[in-house]
């Protein structure tokens, strides 16, 4: 299978392209169908909001929308489906919170139990591992980049990751990452859920000072309404009243909760341990 074959490719603007790959195809037990990459076009440089899973080759896909630009990657977090694809790269931008993490190669022999064949001729290609990108400049949140007749913030929204971001730019988007988006999110101990909860508050702050339009996340669903984020502060705010609905997740070691639009996989607190493996014998 080609790159062109695997990825789908969407101009949903002049500006913005959305690049998007099959993730439950390489990673089942994610639960999650799409990985949603976004290319930003500025008039004198482009944007790329992460580098997916790196099986088949994105760059090849990305030349064909420069037109010759500057290419400016960012990394939204550190894990595997966001940044696998850095190695293709000269330089990637990342919270300094998980700069270390990217700067050490992918195995990835342990998608031999989980992909279809074609994920795994394709691994074999790459000898099962994906080098890391040479370059690596952190961000601390709050940079602005200028692409020319488009501006994009960095965001610290820590919760999902320590060092997840989100990105604004001066035409009303938000790219939210995986700090808010709808189907299967993978998220911090209950007791830890209030970082992430301050992260979707400081995201809707801000969409309402700055008149944000659309939202755009790192997976399903994309070009959605701030209920997203509104929906999802209120689920996890009373994250109380689902509490008794958990189910244990073998294959991700959280409590699966279903409410609405989401599915939470909340991880695993040090107390809740024994419960955990108690519930999973019963199953």
């Amino acid at each position: 299978m080609s790159s062109n074959e695997w990825y789908e490719v969407i101009k949903q603007k002049d500006h913005l392209i959305v690049i998007r790959e099959k993730l439950d195809r390489i990673e089942p037990h994610y639960l999650t169908v799409y990985d949603n990459l976004y290319l930003i076009r500025g008039n004198n440089e482009c944007l790329l909001i992460d580098t997916g899973c790196g099986i088949f080759p994105l760059k090849p896909i990305i030349e064909k929308f420069l037109n010759g630009k500057k290419l400016i990657v960012i990394n939204t977090h550190s894990h595997f489906d966001h940044v696998g694809g850095n190695y293709e790269f000269d330089k990637v931008y990342i919270h300094k919170n998980e700069k270390g993490v990217i700067s050490a190669p992918i195995d990835l022999k342990y998608l031999k139990n989980e992909s279809s064949s074609i994920i795994l001729d394709q691994c074999n290609k790459l000898n099962w591992i994906l080098p890391p990108v040479k370059q690596i400049i952190p961000l601390n949140g709050g940079e602005m980049f200028d692409l020319g007749g488009i501006k994009v913030e960095c965001i610290h929204s820590p919760g999902h990751s320590p060092g997840s971001i989100s990105l604004f730019t001066d035409k009303s988007e938000l790219f939210t990452a995986d700090v808010a988006h709808y189907g299967t999110m993978f998220l911090p101990p209950k007791d830890n859920l209030s970082v992430i909860i301050n992260s979707i508050k400081e995201l809707i702050e801000l969409s309402n000072k700055k008149g944000v339009q659309e939202i755009y996340p790192s997976h399903e669903d994309f070009n959605v309404s701030i209920e997203l984020l509104t929906d999802l502060a209120a689920h996890l705010e009373n994250i109380d009243q689902y509490w008794e609905n958990k189910i244990p997740n073998r294959a991700n070691k959280s409590w699966e909760i279903n409410v609405g639009k989401f599915k939470f996989l909340i991880r695993v607190g040090i107390k809740e341990r024994r419960d955990f493996k108690s519930r999973l014998a019963q199953n």
